[in-house]
């Protein structure tokens, strides 16, 4: 794995007990905190004997959204993250976490980056270590399922669904380098190169956010995607919803979860690049996840987009946080 990581024009550091702080409570008296339990590992001395249930991995990376000519700040994402997820109480008891550091960009070399980080996520599966990832640019998506698919290579199982929370198809062709705009595009690019396929689903798309070509191109594919005013948290929008998602569930093998937080309103998550106020709120997503969750095949997640640049009263960093306590705590582990 190290000497794999070294090849590559990428930063990589592992976890980090700095980034791990907040109150303290007796185990023996009251609940514990996340910065207590969190356990600080090295993706280059993993083994089998590490006994981890799921491994949070930083994507430090914002060059896809500069690309993008989005608002860069996002490479702080993962750090704000922690400091908000630190100060929760646990109530997993039974699962070990640890924090595997993060994976950063060097010289603006955005293909090394996401490389680094696919070769992560393979080693994560490999190791039947559930990823949660937290960005960083949406880019990560390319990486993460990357480095799913070659994890799986070889399994007898191994088609995999992918359902993303997001304003945004980010189906854009390539026209000069990859970016955040690009990761599902280059996705089926790759599938079709050896004739494969999966299916996409695509989560409170708004209309002001996509071009007309862009849906051409979801057209073009049979990608299914639901429009943000169909993403209400009402229990009839909800199960309407679940029901669309039928259909890639049971074709699926297993599912990956790709949450942007500028799907969100901007009165729940104002620290994005492109904030909207006509996003879906916490409570319909959190309703999603658990449905989704209850499937026991979602395989990994990750979590894109916080800028703390611009973020009002953290608000953005604490919805990322406990995101990742809810789908810590749901998590179901999967037969491989």
């Amino acid at each position: 794995m190290k000497n794999k990581l070294s090849t590559l024009n990428a930063e990589y550091l592992p976890g980090q007990k700095q980034y791990w702080t907040g109150r303290y409570s007796n185990p023996n008296i009251e609940n514990q905190y996340w910065h207590q339990e969190i356990k600080l590992l090295d993706i280059n001395n993993l083994n089998n004997q590490s006994k981890i249930d799921i491994g949070i991995i930083g994507y430090a990376c914002d060059e896809g959204v500069r690309r993008n000519l989005g608002r860069p700040g996002a490479a702080k994402g993962p750090r704000a993250v922690r400091d908000r997820l630190a100060k929760l109480p646990i109530h997993f008891n039974t699962k070990r976490v640890a924090d595997f550091g993060d994976v950063s960009c060097v010289e603006q070399d955005l293909e090394s980056c996401i490389e680094a980080f696919s070769i992560i996520i393979s080693e994560l599966i490999a190791q039947k270590i559930f990823p949660i990832a937290i960005g960083g640019g949406h880019d990560m998506a390319f990486g993460h399922f990357m480095g799913l698919r070659k994890a799986l290579k070889n399994a007898s199982k191994k088609s995999i669904g992918i359902i993303n929370f997001d304003a945004h198809f980010d189906l854009r062709p390539i026209e000069k380098l990859s970016n955040s705009g690009t990761p599902f595009n280059q996705i089926i690019a790759e599938l079709e190169k050896t004739g494969e396929k999966t299916d996409y689903f695509a989560i409170g798309i708004q209309q002001q956010s996509n071009t007309k070509r862009l849906f051409d191109i979801a057209k073009t594919h049979q990608i299914k995607y639901a429009i943000n005013y169909e993403c209400e948290p009402s229990v009839e929008k909800i199960k309407h919803l679940q029901e669309q998602l039928k259909p890639i569930i049971s074709n699926s093998d297993y599912l990956y979860i790709t949450i942007d937080l500028d799907g969100f309103s901007s009165a729940y998550a104002p620290g994005v690049s492109a904030p909207s106020p006509l996003g879906f709120n916490p409570f319909f997503v959190f309703k999603m996840l658990d449905f989704l969750l209850d499937t026991k095949k979602v395989i990994s997640c990750d979590i894109a987009e916080l800028n703390p640049k611009i973020d009002r009263d953290k608000n953005t960093a604490i919805l990322a946080a406990r995101l990742v306590d809810f789908i810590t705590m749901k998590h179901h582990k999967i037969v491989m």
